[in-house]
């Protein structure tokens, strides 16, 4: 039973990529909120149904929709889920940062760019993150908001 549980489980995270890679947000969303409950229902660790990759995996994706929802603090919530999940995948914080500099949360979003580049020192994307956050924090301070 708990090989087919997690086969299905398996099933259902393939499925739901399949769904975000084609653009079916509705969809994929659906699938990877089936995914984390059935991993939720696996147990604390989620083992029996997928590694705890998938299931930061899962939470970052669907963190994803909600963002392209500008549902920001829905996605905040599932970024930070990943990011317990599997605290060394630097997806969640680079994207989770994102959001908390859109929302203009400079200090925080500073703390995420850096630890992305902690974990992974060569990601671009969040290199010029960090030095757009510093100059706009900068820009803030000078203007007294």
């Amino acid at each position: 039973m708990q090989g087919q549980q997690a086969q299905e489980t398996q099933t259902t995270l393939a499925l739901a990529q399949a769904h975000f890679n084609k653009g079916d947000y509705p969809g994929a969303e659906a699938l990877y909120s089936a995914y984390i409950r059935q991993c939720a229902c696996a147990g604390p660790s989620g083992a029996a149904a997928g590694s705890p990759e998938d299931l930061a995996t899962a939470y970052n994706n669907r963190g994803q929709i909600k963002y392209f929802r500008v549902d920001f603090y829905e996605a905040i919530d599932d970024y930070t889920s990943a990011i317990e999940v599997q605290p060394n995948f630097e997806v969640p914080y680079y994207n989770r940062g994102l959001i908390l500099y859109r929302l203009g949360h400079f200090d925080d979003a500073l703390e995420d760019f850096k630890k992305v580049l902690d974990l992974n020192p060569g990601f671009q994307d969040a290199t010029l993150s960090l030095k757009q956050t510093m100059l706009d924090k900068e820009e803030k301070q000078r203007r007294n908001y």
